[in-house]
């Protein structure tokens, strides 16, 4: 039997049977709990209305002409600006200023009226600050006085956790090739519900940022990693639609953080029961198999032919040799001892001219997508109406997103889909730059347009890369696609501000990057329908073969290595 017959595995044991459905949901449920921890901070991070406390008890407040006894009263009527302010009477008669970062005290106790145009006295808000609880009771930014001159502590929240998930990719993609997909789904999914508990028993702001920092290098391992696991486990007639639809249990999380931020309005009990999420896949990850794939990949035969011969038992199917399909002696070396097989690196994504072109072009799709979705995803704070319901319905426009881009890739390919979301979000971005500035209701509608077409080329980039490169780089070129795009989710939050320049020049940014990732991305080969590569000659052969037959491109003269690319290009092979 010929080495390529092993894309018959799924034939045998079934495409996706019980075992990959029971398995499938297991890895999925936890998405939801990475999609949670990404978008927690946009209400952890809430800066209310504040203002200075002053330093005594208060008698009587006065803002305009509304006077009351409570100073957490006045916050229905009280809007930041550099002409608002709270005059206080303390109880032994002084008087003072109150703004959000500065207080007054007047030398003349005069009566408490609100205009006055004796002399002042300029303090510092040495005793902390009163703060709106009208929506939140407290979050970070409430617990360690993250405003005025600390205000940038609160900023930085977000783009460091984006700089741990940019570690966590590249750290954790690479893991997976060297040490196996089980063993690193173990540590990262125990590292999602430590850290998530331990930020939000963070006892300082400096020990909150350390955890933050480690749950997002955990929730990013467990992402790229996930995505080859599934992979590798489900056949090529339902890999598109089971790969792509993890991202719709992402989504999902986005849809539990605006649910539970509703309910929950203290920010560590809200991280608290967030983090809960991740229990049940805690509790059951410990029977996940290690791939067939890497099994074969490390020469462990014995091994890979157990897990195949479970899937078989419990999709009640007959189960297949593998000694067979190989047409290599289990009990020979390849099957009793671990072969020296080549590490690589990141060099490796650039084997050759044609292979590096192709890696820029997918680095760039990366970029390009988690910018223009994280984009699209904090200017829409900037709707207006209930905030909770608008990011319920930022997480529920990516599903039929998803919805769409699964039935294009399997029917029209996922070159074609990839290019027409990105020159699709290019346009709308140029659409939203000519909307008048009346209808506004237009400018929602046509972003929204935005966030699904971009969001569709960001979720299917994910799939494409698998199958855009061989098994012993596949995790670490996905891994390094992820890296890339959380550049791209760092300066999401500084493209915004540039609309200070230039109220349309973020647009203008993400439209040109996708229109030229979109053009890009038309050199890309199709992979519709074919066997995943296992080597780099078939890998950087793609775009030229018509169709796929299995042919093998060895690399190199160790007959030992040959025999294991013999191996990866069966189990590869997820042939229809």
């Amino acid at each position: 039997m010929k080495p390529h017959n092993l894309e018959l595995i799924f034939d045998h044991v079934g495409h996706f049977g019980r075992f990959q459905i029971f398995l499938y949901f297991i890895c999925a449920f936890q998405n939801i709990s990475c999609g949670i921890h990404y978008l927690a901070s946009v209400f952890m991070t809430v800066s209310p209305y504040h203002t200075c406390r002053p330093p005594g008890n208060v008698s009587r407040v006065l803002f305009h002409n509304i006077s009351s006894w409570r100073l957490e009263d006045i916050w229905i009527l009280f809007f930041t600006g550099h002409e608002d302010h709270v005059i206080v009477q303390l109880q032994n008669g002084e008087v003072w200023e109150l703004t959000s970062c500065h207080r007054f005290r007047r030398d003349d106790k005069s009566g408490l009226n609100y205009d006055y145009s004796g002399r002042k006295s300029s303090f510092p808000c040495m005793d902390g600050y009163v703060y709106d609880k009208s929506k939140w009771d407290s979050t970070v930014v409430t617990q360690w006085d993250l405003v005025c001159n600390r205000e940038w502590f609160a900023k930085v929240i977000q783009p460091v956790f984006m700089v741990g998930v940019l570690l966590g990719a590249m750290i954790f993609g690479y893991l997976s090739d060297r040490i196996g997909r089980r063993f690193v789904l173990w540590a990262t999914s125990t590292g999602i519900f430590l850290f998530g508990l331990a930020a939000a028993f963070s006892f300082d702001y400096y020990s909150f940022m350390i955890a933050r920092f480690l749950l997002a290098m955990s929730g990013s391992g467990y992402l790229v990693v996930v995505f080859v696991y599934v992979t590798e486990f489900i056949g090529m007639k339902s890999r598109t639609w089971a790969c792509i639809q993890m991202h719709s249990f992402f989504a999902v999380g986005t849809m539990v953080v605006a649910l539970t931020g509703y309910f929950v309005r203290t920010w560590w009990i809200y991280q608290m029961v967030l983090s809960t999420v991740t229990i049940p896949f805690v509790l059951c990850c410990w029977i996940l198999p290690e791939t067939p794939f890497w099994l074969l990949s490390e020469g462990r035969c014995e091994e890979a032919q157990k897990v195949v011969d479970t899937i078989a038992k419990w999709n009640r199917a007959r189960s297949c040799k593998l000694s067979e399909l190989l047409s290599l002696d289990l009990n020979g070396p390849i099957g009793n001892e671990p072969l020296e097989v080549k590490k690589h690196n990141l060099l490796d994504l650039f084997y050759d001219w044609n292979v590096g072109t192709r890696t820029l072009t997918i680095w760039l799709v990366w970029f390009t997508g988690c910018l223009g979705f994280y984009f699209f995803s904090l200017n829409s704070v900037n709707l207006g109406g209930n905030e909770y319901l608008n990011l319920f319905l930022m997480g529920a426009v990516e599903i039929p997103a998803y919805i769409f881009m699964c039935l294009g890739m399997d029917s029209i390919g996922r070159r074609k889909v990839l290019v027409f979301s990105l020159i699709s979000g290019a346009l709308l971005c140029g659409v939203i730059m000519v909307i008048p500035k009346n209808y506004f209701i237009w400018t929602v509608v046509v972003t929204m347009a935005g966030k699904f077409a971009i969001g569709a080329a960001f979720g299917l980039i994910y799939l494409y890369t698998a199958e855009l490169y061989p098994t012993m780089v596949r995790s670490l070129a996905v891994g390094s696609g992820s890296m890339v795009s959380r550049v791209g989710s760092i300066m999401a939050p500084f493209c915004v501000y540039l609309s200070s320049i230039w109220n349309f020049l973020p647009q203008l940014l993400v439209g040109i990057l996708a229109f030229i990732s979109g053009v890009l991305s038309l050199m890309l080969p199709e992979t519709m329908g074919r066997p995943l590569a296992t080597t780099w000659e078939e890998a950087a052969k793609q775009d030229t073969e018509k169709d796929s037959s299995g042919k093998l491109f060895p690399t190199t003269n160790n007959t030992a290595l040959e025999k294991i690319e013999v191996i990866d290009s069966g189990v590869s092979g997820l042939s229809e």
